[in-house]
């Protein structure tokens, strides 16, 4: 199948973008509605709002590659897809490829956690081998036919900067076209990878995580291809549904002024019931 380019074609105009993740498909429509065409398929919180779990390896490749296709139904851009580890051996990597490219997936992303992986910003991650890692790059490079390969190393907390940067290295030559330094822990590490490598290279701002959340003027001039938000919709709606609940919990408040309650009649429409009642109007189902 043919794969949507608008990623290749931001990343060729080497102008740094941002990339925000879509926890759930509510998410997902609301990033249309602001007019991103790339989005982020956070791993982390698709699993955390569909099954209540954490980012530790639980949930696996036929829940994930249900959930990012459903992204990709719901969503008119291009999408950026979390495989965590590749489900498996080089087998599994190379099954999860070709089914995230049937799911329309522009990116996929692989890490070099061993199995079960965790949140790249919290403790106890463990990576394999690097020569593990690669083969499973040149696996999915191999697997794929137009989806780009993003190579993720988490070695930063068990290796320092110097294994994360023989391991991009490493994955570099192996045939990744895009580079992902997870968890790096100042601008003066981010600095040294941009300056390492002529790769695209990606930056994980994650609200709360351990990469100091730099403005994108300041990403940009670093040297960053792009910024990828994973947990900015999920943690703003938390947030927002939190206030909103101690409200009508305390004061019966059903219609807050603070958090702002979105319009309905808008919301209806965003999800498309307007292909509803036109349906109903057509069919004689209309009251």
């Amino acid at each position: 199948m043919t794969t949507d380019t608008r990623l290749r074609d931001r990343l060729a105009e080497k102008t740094f973008f941002v990339v925000p993740g879509v926890h759930d498909m509510i998410a997902a429509v609301m990033a249309d509605r602001v007019g991103f065409d790339i989005v982020y398929g956070t791993g982390y919180w698709l699993t955390a709002s569909t099954y209540g779990l954490p980012d530790a390896g639980i949930v696996g490749y036929s829940e994930m590659v249900d959930r990012m296709a459903t992204v990709k139904r719901t969503s008119k851009a291009a999408l950026i897809a979390d495989a965590d580890t590749g489900y498996g051996g080089l087998l599994n990597v190379h099954h999860t490829v070709l089914g995230y490219e049937q799911a329309g997936v522009s990116a996929i992303q692989i890490e070099d956690q061993e199995f079960p992986k965790k949140c790249g910003h919290t403790p106890y991650k463990r990576v394999v081998a690097a020569k593990d890692m690669a083969d499973k790059i040149r696996v999915a490079v191999e697997a794929r036919e137009e989806m780009l390969v993003i190579a993720r190393t988490d070695a930063r907390q068990s290796e320092g900067l110097d294994g994360t940067l023989r391991r991009l290295e490493a994955y570099a030559k192996a045939g990744a076209d895009i580079l992902f330094p997870e968890a790096l822990q100042s601008e003066e590490e981010m600095r040294t990878v941009c300056a390492a490598f002529d790769l695209p290279i990606l930056v994980n701002i994650a609200n709360g995580g351990l990469t100091p959340p730099l403005n994108a003027s300041v990403l940009a001039e670093i040297g960053f291809a792009f910024g990828i938000y994973p947990s900015l919709t999920a943690l703003v709606s938390a947030a927002a549904m939190e206030s909103a609940l101690i409200q009508l919990r305390d004061k019966g408040d059903g219609e807050p002024s603070k958090p702002p309650v979105f319009d309905f009649k808008t919301f209806c429409s965003m999800i498309g019931f307007e292909d509803v009642w036109a349906f109903d109007r057509k069919w004689g189902q209309a009251d």
